[in-house]
């Protein structure tokens, strides 16, 4: 097949305008060409340039905004195949474009993987690599989770700009403790360079979150872990992410990271145009279970979870198929509301939507073919297609 040109036809389309039922949609290089309702379009296309949907429903394809690795490669590994086959593997959870997300570590192992970033080049057939999510080292060491605690930095300005030179001003996203950052100076700038600043690892409380949103912190880190929780007297990070409309919150949605009943109530509460999907995954994500790394720690992996000797969590080997089957299960999400989390939200968050995060005539042809029951049988990526059920 020639994947340039695709026409998908016979097919539930859930596009920014509503959903098209018994469309099609044109697939042209690397964007949406056109999108119909009816088969028209088919009259034009020989059969071998055409999938039939029969049925199937298609939606955008999914942005992972907080993933370190999965089946075997972690980007802390700094190698150009480490990316690849992150990249590779991704369209067969339905991920098509995803940040590479590094780890507190020493100064010198957190810039080779900057600089590995830097230099790749996105491949065909793959998820587009959008850039670096730099989660630490600017965090509480008590709310350090699996982030080596023996790397943790005070925050820096002078440092930030030094690593997203080396980045090739890819980093994107910023995972810091607002608490450490005093006067929120780091903050400030950050925001004024445009960049997703997220609060995580960290010890603050409500007022101090308070005042941190009105320096530019927007989104919240794997809701409810490595933070303060709710409490009467304060009602700390997950507080702020229920009442701050400003924060948009991730959220690893295996029933491990947050309970089935606390997600019910931040479904509840928070809604689907304020969270956002992440796997959070490993390097063990994709494998047998076993003993595999984490910055450089022994992590011990069953086939639901990931934890360090001490029972920490750390990180997770979820798919991101498997989060928004988990949501709808646990919530009754409509399929309007899990593409907002898996898809439009991120893109939003990371300033994307003008390209990303749905489907409109002249956006980058990332789209999932799935059917009633969520199962993938088709993934592209660019307009290509990159996995196939």
């Amino acid at each position: 097949m020639n994947d340039h040109t695709i026409l998908i036809k016979n097919v539930r389309l859930y596009t920014e305008m509503g959903v098209i039922e018994k469309g099609c949609l044109l697939v042209k290089g690397k964007t949406i060409d056109a999108i119909e309702k009816g088969n028209r379009l088919q009259e034009v296309f020989p059969k071998e340039l055409t999938i039939d949907g029969d049925g199937l429903q298609v939606i955008p394809g999914f942005i992972d905004g907080h993933i370190h690795g999965t089946h075997g490669a972690d980007v802390m590994d700094a190698t150009p195949e480490a990316l690849d086959r992150i990249a590779s593997k991704l369209p067969e959870e339905g991920t098509t474009s995803f940040l590479a997300t590094t780890i507190t570590q020493s100064t010198d192992n957190i810039e080779r993987a900057l600089a590995n970033v830097s230099d790749y080049n996105n491949k065909v057939n793959s998820a587009e690599l959008l850039g670096v999510h730099l989660e630490g080292p600017f965090i509480e060491k008590n709310k350090a989770g699996a982030q080596p605690a023996e790397f943790v930095a005070r925050p820096s300005i002078e440092l930030f700009n030094k690593w997203q030179a080396i980045s090739g001003n890819n980093i994107k996203t910023v995972t810091l403790a607002p608490e450490k950052d005093k006067d929120h100076k780091l903050i400030t700038n950050l925001s004024i360079q445009g960049l997703n600043i997220s609060a995580g690892h960290t010890g603050a409380g409500f007022a101090e979150m308070k005042k941190a949103v009105g320096a530019g912190v927007n989104q919240v880190a794997h809701l409810c872990n490595a933070m303060t929780g709710l409490h009467h007297r304060d009602i700390g990070v997950v507080g702020a992410a229920f009442l701050q409309k400003e924060l948009r919150s991730e959220l690893i949605a295996d029933g491990i990271h947050v309970s089935r009943e606390m997600i019910e109530v931040i479904y509840q509460n928070i809604g689907p145009d304020r969270l956002i999907f992440i796997t959070d995954a490993i390097r063990a994500k994709g494998l047998a279970p076993g003993h595999y790394d984490l910055g450089g720690q022994r992590v011990t992996v069953d086939e639901h979870k990931a934890e360090l000797a001490d029972g920490t969590l750390a990180g997770s080997v979820l798919r991101m198929i498997d989060a928004v089957k988990n949501i709808r299960q646990m919530t009754g999400a409509s399929m309007e509301d899990l593409i907002k989390m898996a898809s439009y939200n991120p893109a939003k968050q990371l300033k994307l939507d003008d390209r990303k995060g749905s489907l409109a005539v002249g956006k980058d042809a990332d789209i999932l073919l799935v059917d009633e029951d969520l199962n993938i049988h088709y993934t592209v990526c660019q307009g290509k297609i990159a996995y196939r059920r």
